[in-house]
């Protein structure tokens, strides 16, 4: 115990400052999965053959290249991506860098729980609506989205939870945030109570994360 305390006050300001860079790294990526991830999951589910529009063409191309970005292991993408954070973000280092990265791999991993949570909606809905008069934009935003988001709100906490771990695996390149706190001092460093510190700061963040998510699932859910 006295170690940890020890790396607590020696580490403090440390460790800070990479869960400050962690909540950044994931809060940009999961704005990036409700802004890119939802519209391109909805387009996936519309363009499909028992969708709004089908539009089979525009729907294999769609999913095609949602499927490629998925196929990329993560670490992989994030070197692939240096370049072009360079030229997004100014630089291909930090927490930033980083952010364009787990946005790339986040966006598509959404879409795909985005397009399973509207193929819940019972066709019926849709059908009334659409004998009611309402235009396909009302059916997607009123109808769909509406009687999927507590659904939705669940997928994106099950998304946030897992792109907590995906930004510590950023930290092997150098991204910042916990994981590379834990790495340069607890790995290199043989500072033992630090890499504690960074699991045990990750464990908190992904707990209340999940209460936070589950919190508003129960709040949206009329069932």
């Amino acid at each position: 115990m006295s170690d940890l305390m020890r790396a607590l006050v020696e580490f403090g300001p440390d460790l800070w400052k990479a869960t400050t860079d962690t909540f950044l790294m994931v809060g940009v990526t999961m704005l990036a999965a409700v802004v890119l991830g939802l519209p391109l999951g909805v387009l996936l589910f519309v363009t499909s053959p028992t969708g709004l529009h089908p539009k089979r063409v525009l729907n294999r191309v769609t999913s095609y290249l949602v499927n490629a970005l998925r196929s990329f292991p993560f670490i992989i993408l994030l070197v692939l991506l240096i370049p072009f954070s360079r030229f997004i973000v100014g630089t291909s280092i930090g927490p930033k860098a980083a952010a364009v990265a787990l946005s790339f791999a986040v966006i598509p991993y959404f879409a795909r729980m985005v397009e399973q949570n509207l193929r819940d909606v019972p066709r019926g809905m849709v059908d009334m609506a659409l004998a009611c008069g309402a235009s396909r934009l009302q059916v997607i935003l009123k109808v769909l989205v509406m009687e999927a988001l507590p659904s939705l709100l669940g997928s994106l906490t099950v998304t946030a939870t897992g792109f907590i771990a995906y930004s510590a695996v950023a930290g092997a390149v150098g991204a910042g945030g916990l994981g590379d706190l834990a790495i340069r001092y607890g790995y290199y460093r043989f500072e033992t109570a630090v890499m504690i510190w960074c699991v045990i700061i990750m464990f908190v963040l992904v707990q209340l994360t999940q209460l936070l998510g589950d919190w508003l699932v129960r709040k949206t859910d009329k069932r």
